[in-house]
């Protein structure tokens, strides 16, 4: 009987993990690069610029801009990319929150910055008394976190005809 309510809770965890694991799935789209260190042979040190929708929350996009390493090491996906990572966030149209229950420095995307021990985070939380949502990325490690950050504020305002969503409403 024990072994039957662990292996439910165990198949319950990992439907859970699975679906928080889609929402942070999607891939962002490269809008655009440029190169900041020329190698002769193999590719380019280059600054990249990604596209991202909020998974939970339509009519709000961010943009992050973050180092890529070329070379060899870069190329065969070896190098550990620097934490140097900006962040803007929009209001690009009427906002919608998909889901109630949203929780404050929720994760929005993350990616890896290197083979095992750094990744990228972008997460989110609510201004609820200036009904702003505020973005903020940072990169972290196994044995050391990175100070380096960077934070973004959308104020949740009307779209053509459509009142203001609080964000306050939302959020546990």
């Amino acid at each position: 009987m024990l072994f039957r309510s662990l292996t439910r809770f165990g198949l319950a965890a990992a439907l859970a993990v699975s679906a928080a694991s889609a929402a942070l799935a999607q891939d962002p789209d490269r809008i655009f690069d440029k190169s900041t260190v020329w190698r002769p042979l193999t590719p380019n040190d280059k600054l990249v610029v990604y596209g991202i929708d909020d998974p939970a929350v339509t009519g709000v996009a961010c943009w992050y801009t973050q180092p890529e390493k070329g070379g060899i090491k870069g190329t065969l996906g070896l190098a550990e990319d620097v934490s140097d990572i900006s962040l803007a966030c929009r209001q690009t149209g009427p906002v919608q929150f998909r889901q109630n229950n949203l929780k404050q420095g929720e994760v929005v995307f993350s990616e890896r910055r290197s083979l095992i021990f750094k990744s990228m985070q972008i997460v989110r939380g609510c201004d609820a008394a200036r009904n702003t949502l505020i973005y903020m990325v940072y990169s972290d490690k196994v044995i050391q976190g990175s100070p380096k950050n960077s934070t973004s504020a959308v104020p949740l305002a009307p779209w053509g005809t459509e009142p203001a969503a609080k964000c306050s409403d939302f959020v546990k």
